[in-house]
């Protein structure tokens, strides 16, 4: 990853804002749990309802976002996301005392928040398709910095006031409205390069859904194994958490395991730059990879079901976290072309349903037998992602076999 310095200004700019919104964020999503227990005196049952709702607005929002990118433009598209985001949870503390409202607004603050997803993401694949893959990772290592600032303020606000982390969460999403406002003035919407002259050269082209969805080598094992990479990772809420309280352990452990994941996405960089050098030099092998760091944390857990194991299990899936991560996008814009945001949006979708699925699935595993089927589910699945990222590289290569023979035979 470079240096910072090295970056033109308005990257910088960019990042800089991403931060600050990725800190008001984290600001509102550890307290939303303790809020509906605590200061709404509901049962824990209704707080995983309110988490369902949300999580379920946020996979309508990111397939929405997606369709929308070039039906009404990604500055409208953005700022309206943000600006709707902010005006629900600045209206959140007056309405969270009526259940019914609540659950609602928890849904579409979800939708809204998803909304602009993979709308920002495809900007920056248009706007910087030459550093696209780079600057997606500088991106997701800025925002982590921001969810561990934000997650870390947050206890400290929740003393004070539940309703001032919602408030300051809000005003955050409206400032990032604002800098967008500005900031696509300033640098435009495409920019130069391969995202530009694609929605020039096709404009006016608009192909249907179906053949869109029909297209699965780009979007559809990437995210199922997204998918099933975001179920296993239920493991630390559902399977850990618990752990640590059953067995007498401080709370204050559970935090440790994600301080740790948040200081290693800053500082392990040169390790997956080296996995990348040396192992994985494509996006295709690198989603594979992903998966085996994630197989290989849980095994550890399952193997030693013990902190000393959830620290290196920790480790191990940080890795395959930090492979992954930048590396959906990328593919993405490189392969989605104009459709980008489209399939952004699909994948982020379909991926984000592992988070539905998995507290529940691995919740009713852990009632049942503790932290061991709970470390079993997590390993299968993280086995299953890894076939599926590799029909998937599979696909894509023999794809572009056959088109390096339809080129050859053009050309002979």
């Amino acid at each position: 990853m470079r240096m910072l310095s090295s970056y033109p200004k308005e990257i910088k700019v960019f990042l800089l804002a991403s931060l600050v919104n990725a800190i008001g964020s984290a600001l509102m999503w550890p307290l939303v749990t303790m809020f509906v227990f605590d200061e709404l005196g509901r049962s824990m049952s209704d707080a995983g309802l309110v988490i369902l709702v949300q999580s379920l607005g946020g996979i309508a929002g990111q397939l929405l976002g997606g369709a929308l990118y070039h039906r009404i433009g990604v500055k409208r598209l953005i700022i309206g996301a943000l600006a709707m985001n902010a005006i629900g949870l600045l209206l959140l503390p007056a309405l969270s005392h009526a259940w019914t409202v609540f659950i609602a607004m928890m849904g579409l603050i979800g939708l809204f928040n998803a909304l602009s997803m993979p709308a920002i993401q495809a900007f920056i694949g248009f706007r910087f398709a030459d550093r696209r893959g780079e600057l997606y990772n500088v991106v997701y290592v800025a925002n982590n910095i921001g969810v561990a600032i934000g997650t870390a303020l947050s206890g400290f606000l929740a003393d004070a006031s539940y309703s001032l982390s919602f408030i300051l969460n809000g005003v955050s999403s409206g400032v990032f409205a604002v800098f967008f406002l500005f900031y696509l003035k300033q640098v435009g919407t495409g920019g130069s390069g391969e995202g530009a002259s694609l929605l020039k050269k096709r404009a006016g082209q608009r192909e249907g859904l179906w053949t869109l969805l029909k297209d699965v080598r780009i979007y559809l094992f990437m995210a199922l194994g997204a998918m099933l990479i975001n179920l296993g990772n239920s493991i630390w809420n559902t399977g850990v958490s618990p752990f640590i309280i059953e067995h007498d352990m401080p709370k204050q452990m559970f935090g440790f395991l994600w301080t740790l994941n948040g200081i290693l996405i800053f500082v392990a960089q040169p390790v997956t730059n080296l996995i990348k050098r040396t192992a994985a030099g494509s996006i295709k092998s690198q989603l594979t990879a992903s998966a085996v760091f994630y197989l290989l944390g849980y095994a550890v857990m399952l193997a030693m079901h013990s902190f000393a194991g959830m620290v290196f299990g920790m480790v191990l899936t940080t890795l395959g976290e930090m492979l992954i991560a930048p590396a959906i996008p990328a593919f993405l814009s490189e392969n989605g072309r104009k459709h980008a945001p489209f399939y952004l949006g699909l994948a982020g979708g379909i991926g984000s349903a592992g988070r539905v699925i998995g507290p529940y699935v691995m919740g009713s595993l852990y009632d049942g037998g503790g932290l061991i089927p709970v470390a079993w589910l997590a390993v299968v699945t993280a086995s299953m992602a890894a076939a599926a990222f590799i029909v998937h590289a599979a696909m894509n290569r023999s794809h572009k076999d056959s088109r390096a023979a339809l080129r050859g035979t053009l050309h002979s």
